[in-house]
């Protein structure tokens, strides 16, 4: 089991014992409030809850973005497509399909080809 408190801090709590982490995660976060506010710092917003758009801006370079354009034509796909498939092929975790399949030589997720 894990406990992590993102953007309050780096890491988290680890162990087999989740009575254990829930007390260590809390005074973890207990630390660093004190710090933040030892410092005079505000607390970081808070991520439960938080709604997200689906979009967001990624600055890559001319030559990476040619490179990805020329993909997304090999695959017959738009730029943005290409993109989400190469994201959900190397973290599979943070996309709704956990699985891939390999389809002409290339991972995707199912349902998405």
């Amino acid at each position: 089991m894990s406990a992590r408190a993102p953007r309050l801090m780096l890491g988290g709590i680890h162990g087999d014992d989740e009575a254990k982490v829930y007390k260590q995660i809390s005074q973890a976060v207990e630390e660093w409030i004190d710090i933040y506010e030892q410092n005079g710092d505000p607390l970081p917003e808070a991520t439960a809850g938080k709604e997200y758009s689906g979009k967001f801006v990624v600055r890559v370079g001319k030559h990476l973005h040619k490179s990805l354009a020329i993909g997304a034509m090999r695959h017959g796909e738009s730029l943005n497509e290409h993109c989400v498939h190469l994201l959900r092929e190397e973290r599979a975790p943070y996309g709704e399909n956990k699985r891939v399949q390999r389809v002409s030589g290339r991972a995707r997720p199912p349902g998405n080809r």
